[in-house]
């Protein structure tokens, strides 16, 4: 059974339609990469899946149980929206860390306000995680003492905190200068070798190559084609060809 199931996913905003019929399966331990170029609607298909934005039109299957149809006429509650949500991991672009916590602090803040074990039990997992992405010496300095690579490998512990089904990366590079992108690719791929599922939203086309089990090329709301990281070789489709000559 797949992970996840996402079925014809209409999304506009005013007169602009932005997601025009999205529907892929992903597969537990899987790694699906989401290509294409800015406005394409790969954000927006992201913060759908995350409940951040609700389809217009569609279904969003996770583990077989449907948590979101746009087509019943029922409004999830709080609790059934953050029960959503904990389905997933968010990585974000631009790290998000809260400013006045420490690293440690904003590994350990969504797990002791859900109540997610014990105090001492919510610490040794952070600490943890801290330390899977190499920061483990960090874990009392705050936000404006590190790098943005190293604020990013720490949004990526405190999503892994949460224990998501599926891990989300929105362009986890994009704000990062070009020496400090390597340290947070190796934490992915890491996460990739012990089978994490994974969507990620890149614009690094070999990594994309060398680390996805399929890759989807959106354009203009649409998946204009899909496959094996092969597709980077071989696309069949103009546009995938005319957006990776763009490299």
């Amino acid at each position: 059974m797949a992970v996840l199931e996402v079925k014809n996913i209409h999304k506009s905003f005013g007169r602009t339609e932005v997601l025009k019929g999205i529907d892929f399966t992903l597969e537990a331990g899987q790694v699906l990469t989401i290509i294409g170029s800015s406005g394409s609607g790969k954000t927006t298909l992201l913060r759908c899946l995350n409940s951040l934005e609700f389809a217009d039109k569609g279904q969003i299957v996770v583990g077989g149980d449907m948590i979101f149809d746009a087509e019943s006429n029922k409004r999830l509650s709080e609790s059934e929206l953050r029960q959503n949500r904990l389905h997933f991991g968010l990585v974000f672009q631009n790290f998000n860390l809260f400013p006045q916590y420490s690293v440690l602090e904003n590994v350990t803040l969504a797990p002791r306000l859900l109540n997610k074990g014990t105090k001492e039990e919510i610490e040794k997992n952070a600490l943890e995680l801290i330390d899977s992405v190499g920061l483990l010496d960090k874990k009392d300095n705050y936000p404006c003492e590190l790098s943005g690579g190293q604020q990013q490998r720490v949004a990526i512990a405190r999503a892994l905190a949460m224990n998501p089904k599926i891990l989300c990366f929105d362009e986890p590079t994009s704000a990062l200068d070009p020496e400090l992108t390597g340290e947070v690719l190796k934490v992915i791929r890491s996460l990739a070798e012990k089978h994490m599922t994974m969507i990620i939203v890149t614009h690094e086309m070999t990594f994309a190559h060398d680390v996805s089990d399929k890759i989807i090329f959106m354009d203009n709301g649409v998946i204009a084609e899909e496959g094996s990281p092969a597709i980077l070789e071989n696309p069949e489709s103009e546009r995938l060809q005319a957006f990776l000559t763009s490299f």
